[in-house]
């Protein structure tokens, strides 16, 4: 089975995420950048990425290097902004068709998921979603994170 691990991160959680699933999985990565970057310090960056999510906005991506429709198993990550997914992955999503595939959602957050899940969901119908993992403050114990990331995954494949 060819897996891959699509996912967007600005700080640097929902990377080390993709990349423990990654790793447990065999799965290959796709990280989504956009052309530029959000301006100011990490307050504003929020803020500014918020105002995207409420605007509907989709920021210009760099062209991905791998082909969704190539793979059976597609893990989708995302930090929640605004109480939900990322406007890049607004913008992959529009450009990259995902239909037929199981899919497998995970997202990085300091509360709660807010709508995250749901709004994939709903960018994603055409798909068998067989699985969600919520992964708050990853950083703030490394090895918890990592292992529940393993069971996730474990159970998924």
């Amino acid at each position: 089975m060819k897996i891959l691990i699509i996912y967007y991160s600005l700080s640097g959680h929902t990377r080390f995420i993709a990349e423990k699933i990654a790793s447990i999985s065999g799965g290959d990565l796709l990280e989504i950048k956009t052309v530029k970057r959000l301006p100011g310090g990490n307050i504003a960056k929020h803020f500014w990425g918020g105002k995207q999510v409420f605007t509907g906005e989709k920021p210009e991506i760099l062209p991905p290097h791998q082909n969704p429709a190539d793979y059976d198993l597609i893990f989708i990550g995302t930090p929640v902004w605004a109480f939900s997914f990322v406007p890049a992955l607004r913008t992959f999503f529009s450009r990259i068709k995902i239909s037929g595939k199981k899919i497998a959602l995970f997202c990085t957050n300091r509360g709660a998921p807010g709508a995250a899940f749901r709004n994939l969901k709903k960018e994603l119908s055409e798909n068998q979603i067989i699985g969600e993992n919520d992964f708050k403050n990853p950083f703030v114990d490394r090895n918890k994170s990592i292992a529940v990331a393993e069971s996730w995954v474990r159970g998924i494949i």
